[in-house]
C-alpha cells in the first residue's frame, strides 16, 4: 500500500463516467415532454381554452417560411461546428472572446433575418405592447419615474403598454436613453438588443475562467454562440436584460472590490429591469461563494452597489416593492387570468427546452454524475483537505447551473411565469448551459448540431413574437 502522504498528493481524478444510454433516455424524456406540450396545446386551443399562444408552448404562430437569413444562419452554424470548435480549445483568450461575441452577433442576426429585415428586426420593438410605443411620451424622466407606479394598472386613460407595465421603469429607461443619444426607432433599438444580448458569449466564459474553470469556459462558449434562445435575443428587450445580468455576474467573479461594486451596480439596475430578477440573487450568491479571494469584501461591495441603485430609484419616486404589488394586480387583469396554471406549470419547461436546446437535459445529467464522482473520489482520499482544492474547476460547472435551475423552478411554481418563458427565462438559460462543459468531448459537435437545428426549426416553422 502507498503511504498516506502519497495519497494526499495524488490528484483527484473522478472515475470515468461510463458510457451508457442515460443521455439518450434523457433526450427521449425531453422529446416526450415537448410532444405532450404541443399536443395538449393544440387540443386546448381548439377547445377555446385561453392559452393565448397559438403555437403553445411557445408564444408564436405556425408559419413555415424561408428568408435570406436562412443561408447565413446555416453558414454560421457550419463555421462554428467546424473550425470554431477547434479554435475554441486552442485560441488565445482575448481573440477568442472577441470572436465568440462576433459569432454570437452573426448567429442572432441571421436567425432574425429569416423573418426579413423589417419583420425580424425593425418592427419587432415598435408594436403597441412594446417599450418604444411609450418613448415619445417620456419628455421628463424624473416625472416619469415619480408617477410610474400609478400607471401600471390597466383600464385607465394613461395605463402603460403591456411590456412597460410588466417591468420596473429601468426597462423603459434603456430605450429612452437610446433615443436621447440618437439611437431611436425600431432598427437601432433592435440592433442594440442583438449586440448587448450577444455579450453573454463573453460574460459567461469570463465568469467561469475567473472562478478557476478555464477549460470549461472554452467548452461552453460554442454552446453560447449557437444558443437556440438567440431566436428571441433578436430582437427583444430580454436580450438587453440577459446581457446586463450576465455582465453583472461576471464582474462579481473577477478580482477586486471595484469590480464587485460595478457588478452590484449592474445587478441593482437589473433588478429595475425585471421584477423576476430578484431570483438572480441565487446566482449572485453562488458566484460570490465560488470566488477564491476576499469573498466578504466582494459581498459588501456588491451589496452596496445594489443598495445604491435601489436608493436612487426610491429618491426618484419609484419603489420596487410597490411596483411589484401593482404588477401582480395588472398581471391578472390580462391574459394571466385565462391561462391555466395546470398546463403552463409543466408546458413552460417544454418552452425552456426549445430556448436552451436538447443538450440541456443530458448536460445537467452529466454535471450531476460528475459531482457525485468527484465526491466519491475526494472522500476516498481521507480528510487531508488538499484534495478538496483540486475540484475548484468542477464546482462552478455544477453550482451555477444548480442556482439557475432553482431560480427557474421558483419562477415556474410562482405562477407569475405562464407562457413566453422562452424569452423571459433567457437570463437563466445561459447559466443552465454551463453544464454543457460536462458533455463528453467527442459528442459535443453532435450536441451543438442539435442545438443549431433546434433554432433553425423553430425560426423556420414559426413566427415568434417578442
Amino acid at each position: 500500500m502507498r503511504p498516506a502522504a502519497a495519497l494526499r498528493r495524488a490528484p483527484v481524478t473522478p472515475p470515468a463516467i461510463p458510457r451508457d444510454r442515460g443521455d439518450l433516455f434523457v433526450l427521449a424524456v425531453e422529446a416526450v415532454l415537448l410532444v405532450a406540450a404541443v399536443a395538449v396545446g393544440l387540443v386546448l386551443n381548439r377547445r377555446g381554452v385561453g392559452l393565448h399562444a397559438d403555437a403553445a408552448p411557445l408564444y408564436a404562430t405556425w408559419r413555415p417560411h424561408l428568408g435570406w437569413g436562412t443561408p447565413l444562419a446555416m453558414l454560421v452554424a457550419v463555421v462554428v461546428l467546424g473550425p470554431g470548435l477547434h479554435w475554441a480549445r486552442t485560441a488565445r483568450w482575448g481573440p477568442l472572446l472577441a470572436a465568440g461575441w462576433l459569432a454570437a452577433v452573426a448567429w442572432t442576426l441571421s436567425l432574425a433575418l429569416i423573418d426579413g429585415w423589417s419583420a425580424g428586426l425593425t418592427r419587432r420593438l415598435t408594436a403597441q405592447a412594446e417599450y418604444l410605443h411609450e418613448v415619445p411620451g417620456v419628455a421628463d424622466i424624473p416625472r416619469m419615474l415619480a408617477g410610474f407606479t400609478d400607471r401600471i394598472l390597466d383600464f385607465q386613460p394613461d395605463s402603460w403598454s403591456t411590456h412597460t407595465a410588466g417591468h420596473p421603469p429601468g426597462a423603459l429607461l434603456v430605450f429612452v436613453w437610446l433615443d436621447r443619444i440618437g439611437l431611436g426607432g425600431g432598427t437601432a433599438a433592435a440592433l442594440c438588443c442583438v449586440l448587448v444580448g450577444a455579450t453573454v458569449a463573453v460574460s459567461v466564459p469570463v465568469t467561469l475562467r475567473a472562478l478557476g474553470a478555464a477549460e470549461a469556459a472554452r467548452a461552453v462558449m460554442p454552446f453560447l454562440v449557437l444558443l437556440p434562445g438567440a431566436v428571441w435575443l433578436g430582437a427583444s428587450g430580454d436580450a438587453v436584460f440577459t446581457g446586463v445580468v450576465a455582465a453583472g455576474l461576471a464582474l462579481l467573479a473577477v478580482r477586486g472590490p471595484v469590480a464587485a461594486l460595478a457588478g452590484g451596480l449592474l445587478l441593482g439596475f437589473a433588478l429595475h429591469l425585471s421584477y423576476g430578477f430578484v431570483l438572480v440573487g441565487a446566482l449572485a450568491l453562488t458566484v460570490l461563494a465560488l470566488r477564491r479571494d476576499r469573498r466578504r469584501a466582494a459581498l459588501l461591495a456588491a451589496t452596496a452597489g445594489v443598495a445604491g441603485v435601489t436608493a436612487l430609484f426610491v429618491l426618484a419616486g419609484f419603489r420596487w416593492w410597490e411596483g411589484y404589488d401593482r404588477l401582480v394586480e395588472r398581471y391578472y387583469q390580462g391574459w394571466a387570468a385565462d391561462r391555466p396554471y395546470a398546463y403552463w406549470v409543466w408546458a413552460n419547461l417544454a418552452a425552456l427546452l426549445l430556448s436552451a436546446g436538447p443538450a440541456l437535459g443530458p448536460a445537467l445529467r452529466r454535471a450531476l454524475l460528475a459531482a457525485r464522482a468527484h465526491r466519491r473520489a475526494a472522500g476516498s482520499l481521507g480528510d487531508g483537505g488538499k484534495p478538496v482544492a483540486r475540484v475548484t474547476a468542477l464546482r462552478p460547472t455544477v453550482l451555477l447551473p444548480a442556482a439557475a435551475a432553482l431560480a427557474v423552478a421558483a419562477a415556474d411554481v410562482s405562477g407569475m411565469s405562464k407562457a413566453e418563458v422562452e424569452r423571459i427565462w433567457l437570463p437563466f438559460v445561459v447559466w443552465l448551459l454551463v453544464a454543457a462543459a460536462h458533455l463528453p468531448t467527442p459528442t459535443r459537435r453532435w450536441w451543438l448540431a442539435a442545438q443549431a437545428l433546434t433554432a433553425l426549426a423553430v425560426n423556420h416553422l414559426l413566427f415568434t413574437v417578442s
